[in-house]
């Protein structure tokens, strides 16, 4: 069964529109796993304007599940996730004034870069995934650079799902094919949701693990976060 990494940082933009500790990310955390949520993602950006240095040390011994930090590798990142150690880094080549992340590694480009930084996590036993577009030509780069997985950028598929949902699916069935082929594990995140998750889920061979954050928390706002946590295991069920 493909697990679920809940990435919670619309709680923390939340709460710091307002300031102070409401809503609680840890809290939000420890009832997610509660829930039956399997993992917990979050992506720290240098401005903190949701994740914040504090949060990542905050949550770390309270994941009990896998704890999945993303992040454009920068020096400041890099030191934090080596002294926390989380299950797994997932790279994100994004501008730090991105609002979210728009794009995946050109891996041919940056495969020495990368080669570099996954070495380091990977000395100390964290586990690395690598954020890429649904192009199976990257994808043995991908594999030279020492990585454990992909993680596929969904937002095409999001976007095409109601056009026409086999002919948005077919690249990222392609890659994880190749992917499959050069021994990489398979995540995939970024605007997947309740209506358009679990066709993806069974589409895709080999899918380790998806990454749902802010479909998820927008859908909790109607119907509640541990409605909604065991809607979203139920899509990713295979019976």
């Amino acid at each position: 069964m493909t697990k679920l990494s809940v990435n919670i940082n619309k709680i923390a933009t939340l709460r710091n529109a307002r300031g102070g500790e409401t809503p609680s990310v840890t809290e939000a955390a420890v009832k997610i796993q509660e829930f039956g949520g399997q993992g917990i993602t979050i992506h720290p950006r240098p401005d903190e304007r949701h994740i914040t240095r504090k949060d990542v040390y905050d949550l770390k011994p309270l994941v009990t599940t896998e704890f999945n930090i993303e992040g454009n590798p920068h020096q400041d990142f890099i030191d934090m996730v080596l002294e926390v150690k989380p299950e797994q880094v997932t790279l994100v080549p994004d501008a730090d004034d991105a609002i979210t992340s728009n794009a995946g590694w050109d891996t041919k480009k940056h495969l020495d870069y990368l080669t570099e930084i996954i070495a380091e996590f990977k000395k100390v036993g964290i586990r690395t995934s690598v954020f890429l577009d649904p192009l199976p030509e990257l994808v043995e780069y991908a594999a030279k650079t020492g990585a454990d997985r992909i993680e596929l950028y969904t937002e095409a598929y999001a976007k095409n799902y109601l056009t026409n949902k086999e002919q948005a699916i077919k690249p990222y069935y392609d890659t994880a094919v190749e992917a499959t082929k050069f021994g990489l594990g398979i995540n995939a995140g970024h605007d997947l949701s309740l209506e358009n998750l679990k066709y993806f889920s069974d589409t895709i061979p080999n899918l380790l693990e998806v990454s749902i954050g802010h479909a998820l928390i927008s859908e909790a706002l109607y119907m509640g976060l541990e409605n909604t946590v065991q809607a979203y295991l139920k899509r990713l069920a295979k019976w």
